[in-house]
């Protein structure tokens, strides 16, 4: 059952209750499920708009959609996200597109790419049961629940709290009372959620899931749907729950939320924190000494 959307959770403020000066660097992140017929028209459009020499980002396309995160002078991300609203070859698919903002304290990429892969976020996913073929995700179905309706479910204390992204992002910061599925590849997502997901249907639990921006989200739910579970998601992530919550004591989200830029965390206000590479990934693991390495090198050519 879906929970009411509140007018106003209590000890919840927005964003826009309090005027915040404009940041001379904006950070943008965005994605869209969105079937294209012809991807490579699409980067290069992209390409073509991304071609004031301030703006830094990637963007991947794919025929599912697009996802893409972009940076540099407040003036030209907000003409880049007007231009992508409107343009031509992805014939308007793109409009009322909702962007994640937060403010930047240095060049968070050093230039601007396109690339065409085979999906805009590879997760490894089985089928979903009796999914249509090539369905796309539904990002605005009434399973994704605002910030403040987020919170009233949180509150329940009812749902199984579902992190949604690595085991090195979940370290960083989290929901209270979430549950880490120890992530080092999403294959081991897949198989922790099989493992568990017969108690939760006993227990008639509903699952809340997030992730940083809700993308993961939106193509894992259908999966998880088709295994007779009942799922909400936070509608745009920890990101666009940190843009429109003021974060108080005793908040429901603790701690720093990685980004994969050169700022590398956030904090509850969406703040640069100075956090280093070598305090998020730990070597002893495989795949996040090799995310230090890359990180060192990108630090090295900054």
């Amino acid at each position: 059952m879906r929970p009411v959307e509140p007018q106003q959770a209590p000890g919840f403020t927005t964003a826009q209750a309090t005027e915040a000066p404009a940041p001379s660097l904006l950070h943008s992140s965005f994605y869209r499920f969105v079937h294209l017929a012809d991807p490579e028209a699409a980067a290069s459009e992209l390409r073509h708009l991304g071609r004031d020499p301030g703006l830094g980002g990637s963007i991947i396309v794919a025929i599912e959609g697009v996802n893409g995160t972009v940076a540099g002078p407040a003036a030209q991300v907000e003409e880049f996200e007007q231009r992508l609203r409107t343009g031509a070859v992805l014939h308007g698919a793109l409009s009322g597109l909702t962007f994640k903002r937060s403010a930047c304290t240095q060049p968070p990429f050093g230039r601007f790419k396109v690339s065409v892969k085979p999906e805009i976020v590879a997760l490894d996913l089985p089928p979903a049961a009796g999914a249509p073929l090539h369905a796309l995700p539904d990002e605005q179905d009434a399973s994704h629940l605002s910030p403040a309706a987020w919170r009233e479910l949180l509150a329940r204390g009812d749902a199984v709290v579902l992190d949604n992204r690595n085991h090195f992002e979940f370290r960083l910061g989290h929901f209270r009372g979430a549950v880490d599925p120890a992530v080092h590849h999403f294959r081991d997502f897949v198989r922790f959620v099989e493992q568990h997901a017969p108690a939760w249907r006993a227990q008639g639990r509903p699952v809340a899931m997030y992730c940083t921006g809700g993308i993961r989200c939106d193509k894992t739910a259908p999966w998880m749907r088709s295994l007779g579970l009942e799922v909400f998601q936070l509608e745009g992530g920890i990101l666009n729950y940190l843009q429109h919550a003021q974060a108080e004591e005793g908040d429901h989200w603790q701690g720093k939320c990685f980004v994969f830029d050169r700022r590398i965390a956030l904090d509850a206000h969406l703040r640069e924190t100075g956090t280093t590479a070598e305090q998020v990934f730990d070597p002893a693991h495989p795949d996040e000494a090799w995310r230090l390495q890359r990180a060192r090198r990108l630090d090295e050519a900054a």
